[in-house]
């Protein structure tokens, strides 16, 4: 019976992105966020359980990916699709209803990140390339942003070329040969684990002062902790 508790969170994380993606497509981008991220803590739990249980699976490890490709791959492409819409009447000189569809090259760059880590042996215990969960989570976080923030969020968020350059640039970040380092602690000590603990300081602080707006540069900081920490051992 314990074989089926992981799966079944991970059926959870399918069900919450299910439900992000009807509400994206009813315009209702604070709703989906908040199913974004009731989706990452299903998708984190499932690991742990799993791992607490001693209950992996080949059918777990699919089923975890194609979850993934919902919650965290068709999702955040239809966020940004709907953002864009909301720009105007044109993006670039170009009908919005057209250029808006560039939003969903990160569920595509999401498809070959997922594939990718499939078959890539070096991502055991650490990442190639942003996760997409925080990928999702990043641009989750625009509209939560747009609803909690000010007018100069407004102008920069719906921005059409800030908006297109996020995408481009995320697309890149899913698929580079950058490694990231994970969140997982095999044990509690400093010397083992500094550098996450030194990135959930940062982050919480962050979080108190910016609010939503600290998720963007807290999944900025994740990148560039991993740089550094990448530079220091070469």
């Amino acid at each position: 019976m314990k074989k089926h508790i992981p799966n079944a969170i991970t059926c959870l994380n399918l069900f919450s992105g299910c439900l992000a993606l009807y509400f994206a497509f009813q315009g209702q981008l604070v709703y989906t966020a908040y199913l974004v991220a009731l989706a990452a803590v299903f998708d984190f739990l499932d690991g742990m359980i799993a791992r607490v249980l001693g209950a992996y699976s080949e059918i777990g490890k699919q089923l975890d990916s194609l979850a993934d490709m919902v919650s965290f791959g068709v999702v955040p492409g239809a966020v940004m699709f709907m953002l864009l819409q909301k720009t105007g009447n044109t993006i670039v000189g170009l009908p919005t209803d057209k250029v808006a569809f560039v939003g969903f090259l990160i569920t595509i760059f999401s498809a070959l990140r997922l594939a990718k880590f499939n078959i890539d042996t070096r991502q055991t215990t650490s990442f190639i390339g942003l996760p997409t969960p925080a990928c999702t989570i990043l641009v989750a976080s625009l509209p939560l942003i747009l609803e909690h923030g000010d007018l100069i969020h407004y102008e920069i968020i719906l921005n059409p070329l800030v908006l297109i350059g996020l995408t481009i640039l995320l697309s890149f970040l899913l698929i580079a040969e950058l490694p990231l380092f994970a969140l997982k602690f095999s044990n509690l000590t400093w010397q083992d684990n500094s550098l996450r603990f030194i990135f959930l300081i940062l982050s919480l602080i962050l979080i108190a002062l910016l609010k939503f707006a600290a998720i963007p540069l807290i999944i900025a900081l994740y990148i560039l902790l991993s740089i550094i920490k990448t530079t220091s051992q070469s």
